[in-house]
């Protein structure tokens, strides 16, 4: 029972980590420029914010999603704001492809793109809604099944998403080896003007 309860938090983490947004593109992008590991580091940002709605929507932190709910607009807007600030600064930057981390993605380059991720994926008040929904769904929410259970999902959920941008980033990291750095450079530009792309339609949304 309770390894059947682990897999199926495992497969919700997984496919909700899947949707391509500005998170997913910022991974890719960050893979083709500086290797697997500075992409990984993104996608954990990600993960570590999956898992802090996870853990809300397990234990029924009533608080948190009423606060998701209430500053939706603001909170939207914020994560419009930096979305559309990644999304240009990736356009303007002069990179040119294939950069070699020297510190593989250890220190600033590292907690950067680790805390960016984070934050974006916080701003975004649908995530915790389709947690509390995926729960319910595959009745993985039971008071009676006590701490321990939920504990276990929020594990599964975790696990879930590490193992989305384990391997998106592998991907990425494969085509970084086969492309070359002028088309490495036009794909990072073209991911830049999408990012940017999605930071407006989600202020249009908000105004």
């Amino acid at each position: 029972m309770k390894e059947i309860l682990f897999l199926k938090a495992v497969v919700i983490g997984f496919f909700l980590a899947v949707p391509i947004g500005p998170v997913n593109l910022l991974c890719i992008r960050r893979t083709l420029l500086g290797g697997r590991i500075i992409g990984f580091i993104s996608g954990l940002g990600a993960a570590v914010a999956d898992t802090f709605f996870a853990f809300a929507a397990a234990f029924g932190l009533s608080f948190i999603t009423n606060f998701y709910v209430q500053e939706e607009k603001w909170l939207q807007f914020g994560g419009g704001i930096f979305i559309c600030v990644l999304g240009v600064m990736s356009m303007l930057s002069h990179e040119s492809g294939k950069l070699e981390q020297k510190n593989g993605g250890r220190g600033k380059g590292g907690f950067q793109a680790f805390i960016s991720c984070f934050f974006l994926t916080l701003t975004n008040p649908i995530t915790i809604l389709a947690f509390a929904a995926a729960f319910a769904g595959f009745g993985l929410i039971d008071p009676d099944e006590g701490h321990a259970s939920a504990f276990l999902v929020v594990a599964g959920v975790f696990l879930g998403s590490i193992i989305w941008w384990f391997t998106i980033s592998s991907i990425a990291s494969f085509l970084r080896k086969k492309l070359s750095s002028h088309v490495i450079h036009r794909i990072t530009q073209i991911s830049g003007l999408v990012i940017t792309v999605f930071g407006v339609l989600i202020l249009l949304g908000v105004i």
